[in-house]
């Protein structure tokens, strides 16, 4: 039972500081710029209760991490409400706030990696359950802020893309917006299977997040002097 709990604490901490710091960055940065909807809804907030889905955001990415072993993980926050009409300059400042997200991620996986310094200070009976919070930070954060700037709406990426391309191909590309999620879980779930059946790697989404994930955390790790 020690165990379980210990694996729970280990994952479940650095899963949901990620997405409400995620999802905050994303509400301040819309405040920032013109649109007050996710600050009147008490969603620029570091209190994790206002941004988890409890299913979403807790039981589904602690089932894929556990089955993984740590390599997958896929879930969704309560999305932070966006006006865009209500931004200064609506088109540049969408890029902005779906940016801020996975850009708070990496910034958390940094200040992390250089928190891990401060290990040999602490007792040596929380010193590894320190040590695990601490890694399955660095990896979720960078996981999260790969997985969501892939260019697919409703992810951050497909935003980003929205309002950097011309609109003769932002258009069209927003409008898959409404079966984004169902290529996402297509990409996760059923070309792996596909692959199986088949014989073939069709392992898409580690090809596209987990192999950068892993190079970014490397990154990250050999910057901040951690081995």
């Amino acid at each position: 039972m020690e165990d379980i709990l210990f694996k729970i604490s280990v994952w479940a901490i650095p899963v949901i500081m990620a997405i409400t710091l995620h999802e905050a960055a994303h509400g301040y940065v819309a405040w920032k710029l013109g649109d007050d909807t996710a600050f009147r809804m008490g969603r620029v907030t570091f209190n994790p209760i206002k941004h988890i889905d409890p299913v979403g955001t807790i039981i589904l990415p602690a089932m894929l991490l556990f089955a993984s072993g740590g390599k997958v993980m896929f879930g969704a926050a309560k999305p932070v409400p966006v006006d865009v009409r209500r931004l200064n300059r609506p088109r540049r400042d969408m890029v902005l706030v779906a940016i801020a997200g996975p850009a708070m991620n990496i910034a958390i996986a940094i200040t992390c990696a250089i928190s891990a310094h401060a290990l040999v200070y602490a007792p040596s009976d929380v010193a590894q359950w320190l040590a695990y919070n601490i890694f399955n930070a660095i990896w979720i954060n960078v996981l999260l802020a790969v997985f969501n700037m892939l260019p697919i709406p409703p992810l951050d990426g497909g935003r980003v893309a929205v309002g950097l391309l011309p609109a003769s191909l932002a258009r069209p590309l927003a409008r898959l917006e409404r079966v984004g999620f169902l290529i996402i879980l297509g990409m996760i779930f059923g070309l792996p299977l596909i692959g199986e059946q088949l014989g073939m790697d069709l392992n898409v989404f580690w090809w596209l997040v987990g192999t950068p994930s892993e190079y970014i955390m490397q990154m990250i790790l050999d910057v901040t002097g951690i081995r």
